[in-house]
């Protein structure tokens, strides 16, 4: 790497940069340009693109502004991050952040009922401070402002958000007062008695557009309200984010964004009006007819754009509709439903408008070349919902996994165990996703001082097709991810994909683990032979830990520097047959692993160890491999969810400890959006536990194994309880904290010892229940597990081979075990640092410097003191 501050010549750039600019695909033609941008930190991509609001305001759009068209791979732009955090900092730095949570609602759509109640903020033009004035002032403003510009009467009127009840609104005497006005907006009020707003609303004589959202008026009342009004208002063309079927050019204006506050429309020509418009957003609107005077090639001949998702359209023939869009021949794109009342396949809409070159942002010509239409991108977008009075905070953390990326910082010694998640500005969160994008963005660290530490993170954008002016920017959520990773379930995450078929897999998963073999292996009672020599000489030990070399002072051992000549070979690291070789080992040596025990030791091997044996017992919570079991999770989950079940799930790396990269969480998105920071597994949170003093705990128990064929296991007379430190809840912010749901201390947060006997005592009295009986439930588990491996691993059997096993445990709300994990525990350094106190044979104190001593004693030469047969 260069020295620090020699990045100033685009040499020096390149040299430094070079492994990072290949991992992010940037075009080497590029390299130069994007060393500018970065040199002089010139972010111009506002002067080639516009972002726009779609889907009532729900998601926005990024569209080339450019009046030239854009060629490929011909300008690369940089894209600020507008939040960096790691996981579990994500609610304390909303929190703290000044700003940062309005930005984040505003950037992902989740606020528009508190910016505006109407169905378009952008549209009509809200003054937000009108919720600080009363309502008589917001009238006397509106009638002097209108006096004042010389408009004439008062045409539009906004009184959102000012507590206007059913005696106010009368009180008001509108219709005297506005008796030309085209549109209301009384979102946000109390207004409750539909006889009382109807008697007002008849009176109006011109009224085009009404909105009522979030008043108890529509809140209690089903459809018969909004018939009766527009029954009765002849003129009335759009009811809160509706159309009636009364609409006409101007409520096309509107949603085409001619039409707004400043501009109502009133006095205009309709048709002319709508000769420019390029881009038509009609999604969610309720139409059922499209034969209307406004909505015609003539009256809008320049449309390029239409969004027609979510409308019933009921009123045509789907060859009626395929008519009608077919003779809009500037018609460039085009989003609809799909099956739908357009077609029931992308091919057949595609087919039948010939003008069209992007069908729901897939190129048209490559669903034809595909014969059936590249089905991903014809899915509905998964928009994040919200309850009203629900914090920003709680509707940010829902919707982030929409919009997150994420990368990993590592230097020459190593890489970072956390994964940096990040969200881009506004301008690159609008980029939406495409199986045909034609343009690509990638993280990138920039290093000014040609060090780690001084590095900037951006996301690069350049173009990776032709695109011309007015076209929709856009990017593959899942590059590089085919359907060999799962690329269809896991556009769950952005996308409503098909239930039926999610839920069909998990159908067949569960069928097939009830039909797992539920055989036991030999239970033979056959033990090992004894190591013990013949001559009365003790075994040696080779040995690279610390604690072993150190507390094993048993008479029956000696330690050894020599593996040669070692009787047992007892390490931390892996032995396989090259170690062996490269050592000099020979096969009569006992080694502390089992051949294939990473069928318990590795979480995805555990679970399938376990349902292959057993299918779903009951101490084992539902388990996914999300690397191969996507689809069947996704159906459980749906499953759940249909049943209103309890839907909260821990992610657990394979094989990493400590807790690191492990997450509880309930939002189907982060479960299938956390696979991008490493191969996972899903399984069912245990929502209800067993509390001690209101904490989560676990257990760690240690097993020693002599032998899988026969099985041979026993059990410390000890075992490690382990804390959380927060008082348990599920409270949405608490998935967050790890010292809530978290009890693997010695790494972060403040540590808890506590003696077995003190907790078991303390917990009798609290539960009122025997540990006794709880302590036999958790043995006939291990046993089972063991059982488990031997049963579909037989090949796990070595002679020469013994081994210590961490088991940890839980317990659930009816004090029935349920397994954690399996882990290799060659040290246990726990058990030298803490006295131990034996829960069975009369309590008796087992200092921790004889722990070795007893393990050695059972493994290798049949003593049982102080450890129970399994």
């Amino acid at each position: 790497m260069a020295d620090a501050g020699t990045i100033r010549t685009f040499e020096d750039f390149v040299k430094v940069h070079g492994l990072l600019l290949a991992a992010a695909g940037v075009p080497q033609s590029l390299y130069r340009k994007l060393f500018e941008k970065l040199s002089t930190e010139t972010f111009d991509a506002g002067n080639y693109f516009q972002v726009e609001p779609v889907d009532d305001g729900r998601q926005r759009r990024l569209l080339l502004i450019t009046s030239d068209s854009m060629e490929k791979e011909s300008d690369i732009f940089l894209v600020d991050h507008a939040l960096s955090f790691r996981l579990s900092d994500a609610p304390k730095q909303l929190q703290e952040v000044p700003g940062l949570v309005e930005r984040m609602a505003s950037l992902m759509c989740v606020d528009i009922d508190l910016n505006s109640n109407l169905e378009d903020a952008d549209n009509v033009g809200i003054d937000l401070n009108d919720s600080k004035l009363s309502v008589m002032e917001v009238v006397e403003r509106e009638v002097q402002k209108v006096k004042k510009e010389g408009n004439g009467a008062v045409v539009w009127l906004e009184l959102e958000d000012l507590d206007i009840d059913d005696d106010v609104f009368l009180s008001l005497d509108l219709p005297s007062k506005f008796h030309d006005l085209i549109a209301l907006s009384l979102c946000g009020n109390k207004l409750k008695a539909p006889e009382t707003v109807l008697a007002e609303i008849v009176k109006f004589k011109h009224l085009k557009a009404l909105w009522l959202n979030n008043n108890p008026i529509l809140q209690n009342c089903d459809d018969s309200v909004a018939d009766v009004i527009i029954h009765n208002c002849p003129t009335l063309e759009i009811l809160n984010s509706s159309f009636t079927r009364k609409y006409t050019g101007w409520a096309l204006g509107f949603c085409g964004g001619i039409y707004d506050k400043d501009n109502p429309g009133c006095e205009l020509e309709i048709d002319q009006s709508l000769q420019g418009l390029t881009s038509l957003d009609l999604s969610n609107r309720r139409i059922h007819s499209l034969q209307n005077k406004g909505f015609s090639p003539d009256a809008m001949p320049s449309l390029l754009y239409l969004n027609l998702r979510g409308n019933p359209l009921d009123d045509h023939s789907i060859s009626d509709l395929q008519e009608l869009l077919k003779a809009f021949t500037s018609l460039h794109a085009l989003e609809v439903d799909i099956p739908g009342p357009i077609g029931n396949s992308a091919v057949e809409i595609v087919e039948s408008i010939p003008s069209l070159s992007f069908l729901n942002g897939v190129d048209t010509a490559k669903i034809i070349e595909s014969g059936k239409g590249v089905i991903d991108s014809m899915l509905l977008p998964r928009l994040p919902d919200w309850t009203v009075g629900e914090p920003l905070i709680d509707r940010v953390l829902n919707a982030m996994w929409l919009y997150l990326m994420s990368y990993r910082l590592a230097d020459e010694e190593k890489i970072d165990e956390t994964s940096i998640w990040y969200v881009m500005d506004e301008l690159g969160s609008a980029l939406r996703h495409s199986d045909e994008p034609n343009f690509r963005v990638s993280p990138f660290l920039y290093m000014p001082d040609g060090t780690l530490k001084s590095a900037v993170s951006f996301t690069i954008l350049w173009p990776t097709k032709n695109i011309q002016y007015g076209d929709e920017c856009t990017r593959d959520y899942l590059f590089g991810i085919g359907e060999e990773k799962q690329r269809s379930a896991r556009l769950t995450a952005w996308f409503h994909t098909p239930c039926s078929y999610f839920i069909r897999e998990y159908e067949k998963h569960w069928q097939n683990m009830r039909s797992a073999s539920s055989s036991l292996v030999n239970k033979s009672s056959t033990t090992s032979s004894s190591l013990a020599r013949s001559n009365g000489h003790p075994l040696y030990v080779y040995t690279d830990i610390p604690s072993v070399e150190e507390f094993l002072t048993h008479s029956g051992f000696k330690i050894t520097t020599d593996p040669k000549e070692a009787d047992i070979i007892w390490t931390s690291m892996q032995v396989d047959e090259e170690t062996k070789k490269a050592i000099g080992l020979n096969d009569q040596q006992f080694i502390n692993q089992f051949p294939f025990e990473a069928c318990l030791v590795m979480k995805h091997h555990l679970a399938e160890t376990v349902q292959k044996a057993y299918g779903s017992p009951e101490w084992f919570q539902p388990t996914y491999n999300l690397e191969t079991q996507l689809s069947q999770f996704i159906g459980d989950y749906y499953v759940r969810e249909n049943c209103k079940a309890d839907n909260l799930w821990i992610l657990k790396p394979w094989n990493m400890a400590r807790t690191i990269d492990t997450t509880v969480t309930g939002n189907l998105s982060a479960i299938i959006r956390l696979m991008e920071t490493g191969p996972k597994i899903c399984q069912k949170y245990i929502e209800q536990p067993a509390l001690f003093k209101g904490r989560k705990f676990d257990i760690r128990y240690i097993v020693l194994v002599r032998s899988i064929n026969p099985l041979e296991l026993f059990m410390t007379d000890i075992f490690w309880v382990r804390l959380a430190n927060n008082t348990y809840t599920l409270d949405k912010k608490s998935l967050f904290e790890y010292e809530t749901h978290f009890t693997v201390m010695n790494y972060r947060g403040t540590l808890n010892h506590m003696h077995t006997p003190e907790f078991v005592k303390e917990f009798e009295q609290e539960h009122q229940v025997k540990w006794s009986d709880i302590h036999s439930r958790v043995k006939q588990m291990i046993r089972m597990v063991f059982e488990s491996a031997a049963l579909v691993h037989p090949e796990m059997h070595s002679p020469t081979a013994r081994a210590m096993y961490g088991v940890d445990v839980m317990l659930d709300g009816s004090f029935k075990p349920k397994l954690l994990e399996v882990t290799y525990c060659p040290d246990c350094t726990r058990a030298c640092k803490y006295d131990m106190e034996a829960i069975m044979g009369g309590g008796e104190t087992v200092k921790g410097r004889d722990f070795y001593n007893y393990v050695f004693g059972c493994l290798f030469l049949n003593e049982t003191t102080h450890v129970s047969p399994l």
